[in-house]
């Protein structure tokens, strides 16, 4: 597959600015691999797929406050900082990207909060717009981090043109989140409400839950049209005990599994073993998925409406298949469905 076949044309105003009013109440388009057909729901008919005893595997990954915005010493020029991930917390370094990256050196000191109270010293310069920062706090690593995260945002995706409102922190979160390490909300999540949850379990329908912690990796722009020479970041994962003996159960019993997003497909493909079954893994995985790839334990998928060129939506192709894909995106954008992490829902059975 070649880059330039994820392209399409996607007009602006379908690029979800808000969340839907209610979780579940989002649109979600179900598509039928194998009868080739495309139909038109709301997320709620959701349980209406599935039955006792199958198993709907969702990411248990917490986004934290990552956005932070501050003042570079001496010029005051406005600085954004999005913390990746915590290197080093004897020492209080973080792994860091800035903007503008052009104004940022070795030996710059950055201001955050009202009143300046939190400090960061630039140590180190990793790529071109990363950097490792040192924070200069007294006290606790707890206590340190409560602090940053109380200057920190919702790290929203860059397409969300606005700034983060105190309702994204409640909004860009599953209701079941519990693991935190991700600074990308795994967006088919967020479709469940406390209400759907409860109606599935009465009906039987088993959850199981997976860990991988979102990165920028999803969002970083592909630039060789050539896919295999293309590398993803690579994301901190947990294939737990738990899930891999709840899924292999259901699928010796012949049951459903479905995967709830991006995140969760690539993590269980990162855990496969023989036979359509799953063995434990802890670590990273820097797996890409795209057009074609065997999927043998996931037998459904649930996936949000992605961006033209994006690895997600090359993972939804190598899932439904290309063309129908690729036709479903086309009835999508006919019908105004919304794209993004605030978007709608595509069921793919």
């Amino acid at each position: 597959m070649k880059l330039s076949q994820f392209k399409f044309r996607l007009p602006e105003e379908l690029i979800a600015q808000e969340p839907a009013a209610s979780r579940d109440e989002s649109r979600m388009m179900v598509v039928d691999r194998r009868m080739g057909e495309i139909s038109h729901h709301i997320f709620k008919d959701f349980i209406n797929y599935f039955d006792e005893n199958d198993v709907v595997v969702l990411n248990d990954t917490k986004v934290f406050p990552a956005l932070l915005y501050g003042n570079k010493e001496k010029t005051g020029a406005r600085i954004e900082v999005f913390l990746l991930r915590e290197l080093n917390a004897e020492n209080k370094l973080w792994d860091v990207l800035v903007e503008p990256a052009r104004k940022i050196r070795i030996g710059n000191k950055l201001y955050f909060g009202d009143d300046d109270s939190m400090v960061a010293e630039v140590i180190d310069n990793t790529t071109s717009r990363g950097r490792t920062l040192r924070f200069l706090y007294d006290g606790s690593h707890e206590e340190f981090k409560q602090a940053l995260y109380a200057l920190g945002n919702t790290p929203l995706p860059a397409y969300i043109k606005r700034d983060p409102t105190p309702a994204d922190a409640e909004r860009y979160q599953c209701i079941f989140a519990e693991r935190e390490g991700a600074v990308v909300a795994p967006a088919a999540g967020l479709h469940f409400s406390r209400e759907l949850v409860t109606r599935l379990e009465i009906k039987g329908v088993r959850k199981a839950f997976i860990t991988v912690h979102s990165g920028l990796g999803n969002f970083r722009e592909i630039d060789v049209e050539d896919l295999t020479k293309h590398r993803m970041d690579a994301e901190q994962m947990e294939a737990s005990q738990q899930l891999v003996d709840t899924v292999n159960a259901a699928k010796d019993a012949g049951h459903r599994v479905c995967a709830v997003g991006t995140s969760v497909l690539r993590g269980i493909a990162s855990a496969v073993s023989m036979g359509g079954h799953m063995k434990t893994f802890e670590g990273w995985t820097n797996k890409f998925i795209f057009p074609p790839y065997d999927f043998t334990v996931a037998t459904s998928f649930l996936t949000n409406f992605h961006m033209p060129y994006s690895t997600m939506l090359m993972m939804t192709a190598a899932f439904g298949g290309y063309e129908l894909v690729m036709r479903a995106y086309e009835e999508a954008i006919a019908e105004k469905y919304r794209f993004g992490c605030y978007g709608d829902a595509m069921l793919i059975i």
